[in-house]
């Protein structure tokens, strides 16, 4: 009975075993597909014949406003070959012939965080990605000399008194003077209390407190911080500090609703945290803005209009500060 069986058996098991090589074979060769695919392998796309004149025109047109002039965040400037290549103060952000270990090609990929550019999106095209990843896997071929220089596009103009403004105006600002220390691994080491501003999400996070509240400047630490009512001015390293232009377009912004790049506003976090400080005026009201003390408030040492106070509270449904504790500093 054995020898009856086994022919067949072994028949059996062949076909089933050829059944599925062939499957795992068709199913790795689609993968490695979608992979060449996903990431522009620069081997299969000829990535040699790209250089950098002609991925120039792409920085200056999305990432010079950030990325050029002795201000460009961690000293990153995209404005020249030589730039590029020498990369920030924390070193290389091209490594020839690798674009998974360049951290310029994942932060345009958004495998790593911030994703860039800082106004986006929108972010690069599909196309524009896979040249980049092209000029990497290729070896950084430099091009012709008199057209590896991307010119600095024009100052970007700040909207007018009175004209909507986005996150895609307040940015550049943001990543030109603030985003030097508040991103991981900034000039400081890590983001100071954590608060990182290399993003809109991350701008208006609500972790452990919010620094920017939609529809009210006065209660927005963030304000408050880079116009010096609270101590220490920001930025860190001023003067000198922001302009009263880059304030008034950032105060704006918030009164505004903090829209996002789309323009669509942010929601008020009701109850969320908020650490003011600044001078105590008449009325509970803290360089004009109106506080809510209650009853339930803690008043400490008996504060008088002309102190510099610190004030812990939450915001309500309007967007007001509801004082939890109020003291001198």
């Amino acid at each position: 009975m054995r020898n009856e069986m086994n022919p067949l058996d072994g028949r059996g098991f062949r076909r089933r075993r050829l059944t599925r090589s062939g499957r795992t074979g068709s199913l790795r060769l689609a993968g490695l597909v979608c992979l060449l695919a996903m990431h522009g392998s620069a081997a299969a796309q000829g990535g040699g014949d790209v250089s950098y004149a002609d991925v120039a025109p792409v920085f200056a047109e999305r990432c010079l406003m950030c990325h050029s002039g002795p201000a460009a965040p961690l000293g990153l400037q995209l404005d020249s070959y030589e730039a590029v290549v020498k990369g920030s103060a924390n070193g290389p952000v091209v490594v020839s012939g690798d674009p998974d270990a360049s951290e310029l090609v994942s932060r345009i990929r958004g495998t790593s965080q911030p994703r860039m550019p800082m106004t986006g999106p929108p972010f690069l095209s599909d196309e524009e990605i896979v040249m980049i990843e092209q000029w990497v896997a290729g070896g950084l071929v430099e091009g012709p000399a008199d057209e590896t220089v991307a010119a600095a596009p024009p100052e970007p103009r700040l909207p007018a008194p009175g004209e909507p403004v986005s996150y895609q105006d307040v940015a550049p600002i943001f990543a030109q003077r603030c985003t030097k220390c508040h991103t991981d691994n900034g000039l400081m080491g890590s983001a100071p209390e954590g608060y990182r501003l290399t993003s809109y999400e991350a701008a208006l996070s609500a972790g452990d407190r919010v620094r920017i509240v939609p529809g009210n400047p006065g209660a927005s630490e963030l304000v408050r911080r880079i116009r010096g009512l609270s101590f220490p001015r920001m930025p860190f390293d001023g003067p000198p500090y922001l302009s009263d232009e880059e304030i008034r377009v950032i105060e704006d912004w918030i009164a505004q609703g903090a829209p996002d790049s789309a323009g669509r506003p942010a929601g008020i976090p009701v109850g969320a945290k908020v650490r003011l400080e600044g001078t105590l005026e008449a009325g509970w009201r803290l360089d004009g803005l109106p506080l809510i003390v209650t009853g339930r408030t803690r008043i400490d040492k008996s504060p008088r209009p002309g102190d510099y106070v610190e004030v812990r509270g939450r915001l309500d449904r309007a967007g007001n500060v509801r004082v939890e504790r109020l003291r001198p500093r």
